[in-house]
């Protein structure tokens, strides 16, 4: 064992006996004692999206920060979980060797695999005898409904999406999803000027799924699109608000749009010199 390896093991142990003692009824934390697992999901999502975030800027030491956040929550949930002998962080981190190791015959066994889309197809085809092997093989709609449930809107429409493509329930050409595309707007026109708010949500979300599929078909990523423009958002108005010397309630329509075709370019302008 190298003394990097040596040096995480004992950095993991550390944690470990942390959180342990963070939970100890004796001397503990009120706010650790106090949590379960349910009350720490949203700290689970925000320490993901944070870890997101942060790897998206490239900044290594937000990056390791945040990563120790996100670690943090699967050692809290192992801790409450073994206080009432569920699990342990022992049976997650075996469980997941177990799991890699047998989804990756090409590098533990004799299996021959050339490229990634190999790789994908066989740890599908060995995800789905697992399945088969321990309970009743999940349907294709139950896969979807998972995913519907679990995942964020825009990610659960392209796995959803995606796993009907591979049943051949899609679209013969690009232009199929165009005309669905164009179909959608103008029925949400119509819902706009002629149905209530639930009907107007529905057509909403149409086309918000259509785009998705524009944009599995384009092989573009739907999250990191809509994340990208939030960012260049937040940039430009950031500029905007900067240069203003009143509140912007106090600006005409017609001066904020002037500054903010001045921020956008200057934005472009910083892309470009990058």
């Amino acid at each position: 064992m190298s003394n990097s390896e040596s040096r995480s093991l004992a950095a993991m142990q550390q944690l470990i006996e942390v959180v342990a003692k963070l939970r100890n009824p004796d001397g503990g934390c009120p706010w650790d004692l106090a949590q379960t697992p349910q009350t720490l999901i949203p700290h689970i999502i925000e320490e993901a999206y944070e870890t997101a975030d942060a790897i998206r800027r490239g900044e290594k030491e937000a990056i390791a920060e945040e990563l120790g956040d996100l670690l943090l929550q699967v050692v809290l949930q192992a801790q409450i979980a073994s206080e009432s002998s569920q699990f342990t962080l022992a049976e997650i981190a075996d469980g997941i060797t177990e799991k890699l190791i047998r989804r990756h015959p090409h590098v533990f066994g004799d299996v021959e695999i050339n490229s990634v889309d190999e790789v994908n197809e066989n740890w599908e085809k060995i995800k789905a005898a697992e399945k088969g092997a321990t309970s009743q093989k999940p349907t294709l709609a139950s896969k979807m409904s998972r995913y519907a449930s679990t995942l964020p809107p825009i990610v659960a429409g392209m796995k959803i999406s995606q796993k009907a493509a591979e049943v051949s329930f899609d679209w013969d050409s690009v232009d199929g999803v165009w005309d669905k595309f164009h179909e959608e707007m103008a029925e949400f026109e119509h819902a706009l000027k002629h149905e209530d708010k639930a009907a107007q949500q529905s057509e909403l979300g149409d086309i918000m799924f259509v785009l998705i599929q524009l944009a599995r078909w384009y092989g573009l990523d739907p999250s990191e699109a809509l994340q990208g423009t939030n960012q260049r958002f937040v940039q430009r108005f950031t500029l905007v608000e900067a240069k203003c010397d009143r509140p912007l309630s106090d600006y005409p329509v017609e001066e904020l749009e002037a500054i903010w075709q001045q921020a956008k370019t200057l934005v472009a302008q910083q892309k470009s010199d990058v």
